[in-house]
């Protein structure tokens, strides 16, 4: 990426303004890197953007660096494949394997949906069809260039890259790339510090060009004890006959309240009821804890463990089974804000009973079915009908893997120099700009928040 005909230029075709759709476009001269490839979540008029085409050539980027695997920074990489894209794409080992699984998912439902989008005519598209399919994600897998954390590796047109632990979900990394004699840095999403299963954000000194998450930069993490927390709205929820949903994202969420529900059983507090992991995805994500042990904190006998405390349901017949049976349990099943899987099938049956729980476990974006609940919808709309929520709606924002306000201004102050400039991304407005105003307040950083699709100078 050297050029002396031009400097170094980042332009955000999401996850700016919003937290949803990463697509970050660092260009110097003829060369362009493209940083997250992620699909919009949320609000209609957010989701419609997947549909639209980017503004540049697909055929014209060199090559995708996934800061991690999550949908929003990884679920649009097989359109971008199918509309002409043809280079690498970087990400650590446990990266790009949780990647795949997700954007198999991520195919299988956008082909459920519109296949019972066109069975029962509640779409306005006539025949409504999916974003991409299996084949299209199958395309990517070629392309997938494994670089370890910590080993500097080059790319495409001059620039190199380095991993470092994120924390977050498994494979998590931070990217410093290289490039027309800058180091720039993107946070991609930072995890929480001290957490059981994930390692801390690892520091970094220096950086010339920051580019930084903003998802909870106006808020902080309730300071209370996850597992009681959890117990203490199974119990009240079991007392009254009902079931808890926990609509959790397969990767990662998942995986954190198995670890709680396996604390609260070794210590003899987990009441008997049973718990049910409804998502093949998610079943299979908890394997991958075994095949990357250097990305998380579990020995092999605790990842054991945890795996058994919860029964898996390996097929639609025994989904509907859960739904069906009023016997109070646990059902954890994806997705992690209501906007698809097996869940809302669950949040169909259970959401109608007021002894039921709904109970949210991480960040909702703005627009999504959660984060209606959340804020006292009592009516949703899923598969073209309308839903009472009559249950019990609770989030404990604790379990969130994403960095609070604090935890993020921990990890900025890790550096031993202030950048040249603090670029925020990936946060609602409201959190973009609180962190603005903490960082230039308490850092005295030169501070701007990226807008959409409106190019940056990162200098020459």
């Amino acid at each position: 990426m050297r050029s002396s005909n031009a400097g170094v230029r980042l332009t955000s075709f999401g996850g700016a303004g919003t937290v949803t759709g990463s697509k970050h476009l660092l260009q110097s001269g003829k060369h362009r890197l493209l940083i997250d490839c992620g699909l919009f979540q949320g609000r209609k008029e957010l989701r419609e953007l997947n549909w639209q085409p980017l503004p540049i050539d697909p055929c014209s980027i060199d090559a995708v660096v996934l800061t991690h695997a999550h949908l929003d920074h990884t679920g649009y990489l097989p359109r971008l494949v199918k509309d002409g894209f043809s280079g690498p794409i970087f990400g650590t080992p446990a990266s790009i394997d949780v990647a795949k699984l997700i954007l198999l998912d991520s195919a299988f439902l956008q082909e459920k949906d519109a296949e019972l989008a066109n069975k029962f005519g509640y779409s306005r598209h006539a025949p409504a069809m999916p974003l991409y399919r299996r084949i299209d994600v199958e395309n990517c897998f070629d392309l997938f260039r494994p670089l370890p954390m910590h080993k500097r590796a080059p790319l495409p047109g001059g620039a190199d890259i380095l991993f470092r632990p994120a924390g977050h979900i498994l494979g998590a990394a931070t990217a410093e790339i290289r490039t027309a004699g800058k180091a720039i840095l993107f946070s991609g999403d930072l995890g929480r510090f001290d957490d059981p299963m994930m390692p801390d954000p690892e520091m970094v000194s220096r950086a010339d060009i920051v580019i930084v998450e903003s998802t909870y930069g106006s808020r902080l993490h309730e300071k209370v004890d996850a597992p009681t927390a959890i117990l203490d709205i199974v119990e009240r929820t079991v007392r009254r006959g009902g079931t808890v949903i926990v609509p959790a994202f397969a990767v990662g969420r998942v995986q954190s309240l198995l670890y709680y529900f396996w604390q609260l059983k070794k210590a003899g507090r987990l009441p008997l009821v049973p718990i049910y992991v409804d998502s093949p995805m998610a079943t299979d994500a908890t394997s991958l804890l075994f095949a990357h042990p250097r990305d998380h904190r579990l020995d092999e006998e605790a990842c054991r463990d945890v795996c058994r405390v919860a029964t898996y349901v390996p097929d639609v017949d025994g989904s509907k089974a859960l739904s069906g049976n009023p016997m109070p349990k646990v059902i954890i099943s994806a997705s992690g804000m209501a906007t698809g899987g097996r869940v809302l099938h669950h949040i169909k049956a259970f959401g109608t009973d007021p002894r039921s729980t709904i109970l949210f476990s991480g960040y909702q974006a703005e627009g999504t079915r959660g984060r209606k609940m959340i804020e006292g919808e009592r009516q949703v709309k899923i598969h073209g009908s309308w839903v009472d929520i009559r249950a019990e709606v609770t989030e404990l924002s604790m379990l969130s893997a994403h960095a609070d306000s604090d935890e993020i201004m921990r990890w900025l102050g890790g550096f031993e120099a202030p950048p040249e400039r603090l670029l925020i991304v990936h946060g609602e407005p409201d959190s973009a700009r609180a962190l603005q105003g903490r960082v230039s307040k308490e850092l005295n950083w030169k501070c701007d928040v990226v807008e959409m699709n409106q190019p940056v100078e990162l200098g020459r």
